[in-house]
Protein backbone atom coordinates (compact mmCIF):
# COMPACT_ATOMS: atom_id res chain seq x y z
CA UNK A 1 0.00 0.00 0.00
CA UNK A 2 1.13 3.45 -1.07
CA UNK A 3 2.07 5.89 1.88
CA UNK A 4 0.84 9.45 1.47
CA UNK A 5 2.69 12.35 2.43
CA UNK A 6 2.42 16.05 2.72
CA UNK A 7 5.03 18.66 2.79
CA UNK A 8 5.37 22.53 1.83
CA UNK A 9 6.91 23.67 -1.53
CA UNK A 10 9.44 25.42 0.85
CA UNK A 11 10.40 22.56 2.96
CA UNK A 12 13.71 20.89 1.65
CA UNK A 13 13.84 18.26 -0.60
CA UNK A 14 14.86 14.71 1.18
CA UNK A 15 15.13 11.34 0.09
CA UNK A 16 12.62 9.89 2.18
CA UNK A 17 9.99 12.21 0.39
CA UNK A 18 9.76 9.33 -2.12
CA UNK A 19 7.43 10.07 -5.45
CA UNK A 20 7.03 13.87 -5.26
CA UNK A 21 3.81 14.96 -6.75
CA UNK A 22 2.90 19.44 -6.88
CA UNK A 23 -0.16 19.14 -6.62
CA UNK A 24 -0.83 22.68 -7.40
CA UNK A 25 -2.48 23.89 -10.33
CA UNK A 26 -0.08 26.73 -10.26
CA UNK A 27 3.73 26.39 -10.00
CA UNK A 28 4.72 27.65 -6.57
CA UNK A 29 6.16 31.65 -6.83
CA UNK A 30 9.79 31.66 -6.50
CA UNK A 31 10.47 28.02 -6.91
CA UNK A 32 12.62 26.59 -9.59
CA UNK A 33 11.70 22.70 -11.17
CA UNK A 34 15.37 21.54 -9.94
CA UNK A 35 14.80 22.53 -6.54
CA UNK A 36 11.35 21.49 -5.90
CA UNK A 37 12.55 17.87 -7.27
CA UNK A 38 9.37 16.71 -8.67
CA UNK A 39 8.83 13.68 -10.18
CA UNK A 40 4.79 14.85 -11.29
CA UNK A 41 3.10 17.58 -11.20
CA UNK A 42 -0.95 17.17 -11.06
CA UNK A 43 -2.16 20.06 -11.97
CA UNK A 44 -5.62 18.29 -13.09
CA UNK A 45 -6.48 16.96 -9.75
CA UNK A 46 -5.86 20.73 -7.91
CA UNK A 47 -8.67 22.64 -7.13
CA UNK A 48 -10.39 24.52 -10.00
CA UNK A 49 -9.53 28.20 -10.45
CA UNK A 50 -12.89 29.31 -9.88
CA UNK A 51 -12.97 27.43 -6.25
CA UNK A 52 -9.44 28.57 -5.40
CA UNK A 53 -10.40 32.08 -6.30
CA UNK A 54 -13.57 31.74 -3.99
CA UNK A 55 -12.08 30.26 -0.86
CA UNK A 56 -8.95 32.88 -1.05
CA UNK A 57 -10.71 35.89 -2.18
CA UNK A 58 -14.67 35.32 -0.68
CA UNK A 59 -16.13 34.79 2.59
CA UNK A 60 -18.93 32.81 0.57
CA UNK A 61 -16.38 29.79 0.98
CA UNK A 62 -14.70 28.83 4.30
CA UNK A 63 -13.19 25.98 4.72
CA UNK A 64 -16.13 23.82 5.49
CA UNK A 65 -17.85 24.89 1.75
CA UNK A 66 -14.22 24.51 0.26
CA UNK A 67 -13.76 21.33 1.43
CA UNK A 68 -16.80 19.79 0.69
CA UNK A 69 -16.90 21.44 -2.97
CA UNK A 70 -13.38 19.84 -3.22
CA UNK A 71 -14.54 16.61 -2.89
CA UNK A 72 -17.28 16.84 -5.34
CA UNK A 73 -14.92 18.14 -7.85
CA UNK A 74 -12.49 15.12 -7.27
CA UNK A 75 -15.80 12.52 -7.57
CA UNK A 76 -16.03 14.08 -10.59
CA UNK A 77 -12.68 14.20 -11.99
CA UNK A 78 -11.63 11.57 -14.90
CA UNK A 79 -8.62 12.24 -13.24
CA UNK A 80 -7.92 11.03 -10.03
CA UNK A 81 -7.90 7.53 -11.27
CA UNK A 82 -5.51 8.83 -13.64
CA UNK A 83 -3.71 9.45 -10.99
CA UNK A 84 -3.63 6.65 -8.70
CA UNK A 85 -3.07 4.69 -11.51
CA UNK A 86 0.28 7.00 -11.51
CA UNK A 87 1.18 6.59 -7.51
CA UNK A 88 -0.10 2.90 -6.56
CA UNK A 89 3.16 1.19 -7.23
CA UNK A 90 5.11 3.75 -5.44
CA UNK A 91 6.34 2.93 -1.80
CA UNK A 92 5.90 6.42 -0.46
CA UNK A 93 4.36 9.58 -2.33
CA UNK A 94 4.48 13.14 -0.93
CA UNK A 95 2.10 15.43 -2.03
CA UNK A 96 3.93 18.98 -1.95
CA UNK A 97 1.67 21.88 -1.81
CA UNK A 98 2.73 25.85 -1.56
CA UNK A 99 -0.08 26.95 0.93
CA UNK A 100 0.74 28.21 3.96
CA UNK A 101 -1.61 26.87 6.29
CA UNK A 102 -0.55 22.90 7.08
CA UNK A 103 -3.88 22.39 8.61
CA UNK A 104 -6.79 23.55 6.27
CA UNK A 105 -5.09 23.29 2.75
CA UNK A 106 -6.54 21.19 -0.85
CA UNK A 107 -2.96 18.72 -0.03
CA UNK A 108 -4.43 17.25 2.97
CA UNK A 109 -7.96 17.24 1.34
CA UNK A 110 -6.72 15.02 -1.36
CA UNK A 111 -4.44 12.77 0.46
CA UNK A 112 -7.92 11.85 2.67
CA UNK A 113 -9.90 11.79 -0.34
CA UNK A 114 -7.15 8.60 -1.81
CA UNK A 115 -7.05 7.13 1.43
CA UNK A 116 -10.44 6.75 1.74
CA UNK A 117 -10.94 5.00 -1.91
Amino acid sequence: MTQIKLKRVYEPYESTDGYRVLVDRLWPRGITKESLHCDLWAKEIAPSTALRQSYHQSEDCPWNVFHVKYIEELEKSPAVNDFIDKIKDKGVVTLVYASKNAVENHAMVLQRFIHDL
